[in-house]
């Protein structure tokens, strides 16, 4: 009987689950402030705890307008093959607002929490990249459609470079230019960490006998490559993108990933030529100042990221009165499951692994007919008429109904897929 009443209880958790997550974040707030505050007053309320007090502010407005849009694509998940996606991209609000608030509290121990931000950049690209692609498969067959558009030309001051070829050389180079960030980061990463257990590593210091300034400008190329395939692909399908509003969303995603980067780099050089001055002249003080004012600025910015992708990722295309909702577990299950991070990881290595194989023995990459069985996954399932094939990049989709505007004033933009009514 109680079990009974227990399981009834949770199948109605969409009812539920937004008066419990008010009430569990205001009982947080109501505890942590005057806890902290009094904690602050007894350390005569110092700089370093104005700094944290003014940061939390912008951090605890934050997350919450993040979860709470987390939380309505959960309930409306109508569409999983998008809103997986999205919600991993939402995720980076609280994961980079925590991570810069914990690096002010514990300065320390900040080297730990910055290598999960600096991971989960890549991850939040990976995600936009195969949102973008899983929404244009839903409407067409993307590299058939991309051979018969005009060139796409390559942007200022890269004009020189040879023009990539419209159709599948032109989706490849996208793809795979987004995905090295994706293997990079995390390596790059990790190379970080052990310079920085080896004494080696030299944080915001730029001389050649220490590894910061490598890693940088390796993380700096790895971010230009996979911000420019990003533009490139978006200038070659900016018309069937339009429906669903993609330039806030783009300015969203390099904003928050690209922009704090570059920023924190800006700001180990102004502290490293001292034109910011920490009041003393030592390593130790500018390195932390430098991490002060990045973690700092960071806590402000997420609270207005989090307001854009309030708008710019909303639930409410995916709001289907009437349609049944996949499960709660379903979709918290889908937030978690990186097996699709995984194979496409694999399969990029090994596609690029076999490029520069073929390029050393002088054939084409692109040469390979359609429907090859070594470049299956490249090509759309529809591009096969015969056997569907599954693909890890171009995922075979539900039927796409979603509201994002209109094509004119009086029709509704919707896009079914052929042989669904």
């Amino acid at each position: 009987m109680c079990l009974g009443k227990c399981m009834e209880c949770l199948s109605k958790w969409r009812l539920w689950i937004r008066p419990l997550f008010i009430f569990l974040y205001a009982f947080a707030a109501l505890v942590f402030v005057p806890v902290f505050l009094a904690k602050s007053l007894e350390d005569g309320f110092n700089k370093h705890d104005q700094e944290i007090l003014i940061a939390g502010v912008f951090v605890w407005v934050a997350i919450p307008i993040s979860l709470w849009e987390i939380i309505l694509h959960v309930i409306h998940y109508t569409q999983p093959k998008l809103q997986k996606h999205i919600i991993r991209i939402l995720w980076m609000v609280p994961i980079y607002a925590i991570n810069a608030w914990v690096g002010l509290i514990y300065p320390k121990e900040s080297v730990f929490v910055d290598s999960i931000r600096e991971c989960y950049e890549a991850y939040v690209i990976y995600n936009f990249m195969k949102f973008l692609l899983n929404y244009l498969n839903m409407e067409m067959d993307l590299e058939a459609s991309l051979e018969l558009k005009p060139q796409v030309k390559h942007i200022f001051p890269l004009c020189c470079l040879p023009q990539w070829e419209m159709g599948r050389e032109f989706v490849h180079i996208c793809k795979h230019g987004i995905l090295q960030y994706t293997v990079v980061r995390p390596l790059t990463t990790a190379i970080s960490f052990l310079c920085k257990v080896g004494d080696i590593y030299g944080e915001g210091q730029f001389k050649a006998n220490v590894a910061f300034p490598y890693i940088i400008a390796v993380n700096n190329l790895s971010q230009f490559i996979a911000m420019y395939c990003l533009v490139m692909f978006y200038k070659a399908n900016a018309a069937e993108l339009k429906p669903m509003k993609p330039l806030p969303k783009f300015l969203c995603i390099k904003a928050v990933v690209f922009f704090s980067f570059f920023q924190g780099v800006l700001i180990d050089l102004m502290v490293y030529l001292f034109m910011i001055s920490p009041g003393t002249k030592t390593a130790d003080e500018g390195l932390s100042l430098s991490k002060r004012l990045q973690d700092f600025i960071i806590c402000i910015e997420m609270c207005l990221a989090a307001i854009a992708h309030h708008y710019s990722f909303s639930y409410e295309p995916y709001e289907r009165p009437g349609v049944q909702n996949q499960s709660c577990c379903a979709a918290f299950l889908a937030m978690w499951d990186i097996s699709d991070v995984h194979s496409d990881i694999r399969e990029h290595l090994g596609i690029v692994g076999s490029s520069i194989s073929r390029r050393i023995r002088g054939k084409s990459m692109y040469s390979i007919p359609r429907g090859d069985d070594e470049y299956a996954n490249l090509v759309s399932p529809r591009a096969a008429h015969s056997v569907p094939t599954p693909s890890l990049y171009q995922s075979d989709c539900d039927e796409l109904v979603v509201n994002y505007g209109t094509v004119n004033s009086s029709q509704p933009a919707k896009v079914h897929r052929p042989g669904y009514i």
